[in-house]
């Protein structure tokens, strides 16, 4: 038991950083063949602090907390050649500043109702809807107290993670199959 929930640990937090792993998958694949040993809501546990630890450095990049590889940061700010404005450039131009205005605009309102954040971010944790991606980088981007992001998303992902670890057993049951 304790080896299946080290590999589930492991795999939250991999999937967590790189997100090709489907964990929802994962989390019913290792439930469907060891249902009788596993208690669904310490696996439930595990894979929510997993994942939630490995969404950490996203959300302390977007704070500002974790600053980019050296390498990286010269090429994102190094002085580049400018070219002659054409048409098309210029319409690319109008566009992002259109989205770097709505995010400013988006964050100016984050920042003047906070909770608003939270709860878009505590929906996104259960649901998946917003992204859950997406609300944790927005989520440093407005600065969100560490303690409401953890404590969230743990809540969030433990529920959402603890459903889908029940799924199996629960779905063998109305359908009187025995796993």
């Amino acid at each position: 038991m304790l080896t299946w929930l080290c590999v589930a640990f492991g795999v939250a937090l991999g999937s967590a950083l790189l997100p090709v792993v489907s964990l929802e998958l994962f989390l019913v694949t290792v439930m469907t063949s060891e249902s009788e040993t596993i208690p669904w809501v310490l696996m439930g546990a595990v894979v929510a602090v997993g994942h939630v630890v490995g969404k950490l450095p996203y959300y302390l990049a977007a704070r500002g907390s974790i600053h980019l590889p050296r390498f990286l940061h010269a090429r994102l700010h190094r002085n580049r050649r400018q070219r002659p404005p054409t048409p098309r450039r210029e319409r690319w131009r109008r566009r992002t500043k259109r989205v770097r205005g709505w995010l400013e605009a988006l964050r100016e309102r984050c920042h003047r109702h906070p909770h608003w954040m939270a709860s878009t971010y505590g929906v996104s944790s259960v649901v998946g809807l917003p992204p859950y991606m997406a609300t944790v980088v927005l989520a440093g981007f407005v600065n969100m107290r560490p303690s409401l992001f953890l404590g969230a998303g743990l809540a969030g992902r433990f529920v959402r993670f603890s459903l889908v670890a029940a799924a199996p057993a629960v779905c063998a049951g109305w359908f009187g199959i025995t796993l």
